[in-house]
């Protein structure tokens, strides 16, 4: 799943990052109302972490704007203010859940896991494609109804996979959105993983969903003739 973090304190949020990526999350960062703004825009996040006292454009600014575009996209919000008011404020804004500073790492956490398992997008806990099927707030991959054991990283891969089933993939957008690093960062993890995938996803079916599109990247489900 991938998440993004609003936070200006930028101490603060490589701390959050980095205890959000021990747990298999993909985070961004946005150091200002802007730069939350556009990538809030521009991304399908599964969460928002939100610090309501952005520079630029305020957080609150920010989520109201937010929230009346994209209204099931669950919000964590918090801030540093010391208003007596903030934890009417943030509900009010649609926030979904509100957290002090300071805080610790495993409580933020904690709201984390229990936002996403609340549901706030129904329908999109469990991903399916053709017989295959993977519950992300579970954690479960099943395929003809048998349970697969994955890593936590091979699981991460065929979620975005899944997420873009139909779609042609490039190893730059996988490398971005699984490993959150640039290409050049990495040579062939990304195909390694995919033969971790495909024997156990695709080696025991005749119908193979894993495909190599020649020139491009990956493909999961889809038109045969697009992939190879």
């Amino acid at each position: 799943m991938r998440l993004l973090v609003a936070e200006d304190d930028n101490p603060l949020a490589v701390s959050v990052r980095k205890g959000l990526e021990a747990e298999n999350y993909a985070v961004d960062i946005a150091s200002n109302g802007e730069e939350a703004r556009t990538l809030a825009e521009e991304h399908e996040y599964d969460l928002i972490i939100f610090d309501l006292n952005l520079p630029r454009v305020d957080g609150a600014e920010v989520l109201k704007d937010l929230r009346a575009k994209k209204r099931l996209l669950p919000v964590i919000a918090f801030t540093d203010r010391g208003e007596a008011g903030n934890r009417v404020l943030g509900p009010d804004l649609g926030a979904d859940d509100y957290l002090d500073k300071p805080f610790s790492l495993s409580e933020l956490s904690a709201r984390v896991h229990a936002l996403l398992r609340r549901g706030s997008r129904p329908g999109k806990a469990v991903l399916r494609v053709e017989d295959l099927e993977l519950d992300r707030t579970q954690r479960v991959v099943k395929r003809a109804g048998q349970r697969i054991a994955l890593t936590p990283k091979e699981f991460a891969l065929l979620e975005f996979l899944m997420r873009n089933a139909g779609r042609q993939v490039t190893r730059a957008m996988i490398i971005e959105h699984v490993w959150n690093l640039s290409l050049d960062t990495m040579t062939n993890v990304v195909d390694v993983y995919i033969n971790y995938l495909r024997k156990k996803i695709d080696e025991r079916s005749t119908r193979k969903l894993i495909r190599t599109v020649r020139g491009i990247g990956y493909q999961l489900g889809g038109k045969e003739e697009d992939a190879a």
